[in-house]
């Protein structure tokens, strides 16, 4: 059988360790062949391809990124897209694809499986918010970025006297932004999940100041202030329909140094968390998942995602990969306010 591999969304760490797990076990105990295709969606597409083989996953596995590169690609939203991946796959004499991705690709996925194309699914995302996973790697190795940004800040804002506000990723889901605020002593913490009442942020930020320690609020890029809305970089969609989001910290850093007429700088750790090495956990998980991917494609278990369960990989259908969130149950969230102030 000849399989096509493809990675799209966002860049993630553990990528390449899943592209690795496919085509070591596809090859030497299937004995399948492998193209990868390049830049997500774009690649079965236009039929960018390049070789895919036991040599090209070599030394990949502690690597961040992804040796296939990725993108936004949305097939859906061009005439004449699906017919062209088919005629495509036909072509390259492609049997099946393995789609690595978040809710988008494998939204695209799903689609396309149900148009009669043979695929499986592998879940990707820094976020953690695809309900059909217990967690998906490049999670952890984000929170564990976030953290150590959280530790370092510390120093320097109590050395100085302020307030840093620290901006995470997350867009519709708080999990970052609660674990790395958890794990790195945050002062304050604020999800999407929970619109936040301002006054209340300034009497925790204000306190801390009045016990001689500078504190630190750790914000999803997704938070929204009590009586506002998300606030947007330009207003601008991508192919998927996401509008740009960034600017949250810098505005609550703005109201906090009128509201305390303490000084306040924002740190936005951006593309920082998705970048580097993967830590130890997402580098097994990324390989757990690559291992169990290719078993469903050689039974022909097609239109599954794997998906972790407890401690178990299981298989589950593609549609339930993105028919809801998985967003922070406010109960999880209140564990954390015990540590606000």
């Amino acid at each position: 059988m000849r399989i096509g591999v493809l990675t799209g969304g966002g860049d993630c760490p553990g990528l390449n360790a899943v592209i690795r797990a496919v085509v070591r076990k596809g090859v030497e105990v299937y004995g399948h062949e492998f193209v990868g295709f390049k830049d997500g969606w774009k690649g079965p597409l236009e039929g960018l391809t390049k070789p895919l083989g036991v040599p090209e996953v070599r030394g990949i596995l502690p690597r961040g990124g992804t040796i296939l590169r990725s993108s936004r690609t949305n097939p859906f939203k061009i005439e004449g897209g699906v017919e062209k991946i088919k005629t495509n796959l036909a072509n390259l004499g492609v049997d099946a694809l393995v789609a690595i991705g978040g809710e988008d690709t494998l939204g695209v996925a799903t689609k396309l499986d149900e148009l009669g194309v043979k695929v499986i699914g592998v879940p990707k995302t820094i976020d953690n918010d695809l309900g059909a996973t217990d967690f998906t790697f490049g999670f952890d190795t984000a929170v564990n970025i976030a953290m150590e940004a959280i530790d370092r800040l510390h120093t320097t804002a109590e050395s100085h006297h302020r307030a840093v506000i620290v901006e995470v990723m997350g867009r519709h889901a708080g999990w970052i932004a609660l674990h790395a605020g958890l794990a790195g002593g945050a002062n304050v913490v604020l999800i999407p999940e929970k619109k936040f009442d301002l006054e209340k942020v300034v009497e925790h930020v204000a306190h801390r100041f009045k016990i001689d320690y500078s504190p630190i609020v750790v914000i999803a890029e997704g938070a929204m202030p009590s009586d506002g809305d998300l606030i947007t970089q330009t207003g601008e969609l991508d192919a998927f329909g996401h509008v740009r989001l960034g600017g949250i910290g810098n505005w609550l850093a703005s109201q906090i140094e009128k509201a305390t007429g303490k000084e306040a700088r924002c740190v936005v750790l951006g593309h920082t968390q998705r970048g580097g090495t993967p830590t130890a956990f997402d580098r097994v998980l990324a390989t757990r998942f690559g291992l169990q991917a290719i078993d469903a494609v050689h039974e022909g278990d097609w239109g599954k995602m794997v998906a972790l369960r407890g401690t178990e990989i299981v298989r589950v259908p593609l549609v339930e990969a993105t028919k809801e969130l998985k967003t922070v149950p406010l109960h999880r969230y209140a564990e954390a306010e015990v540590f606000f102030g």
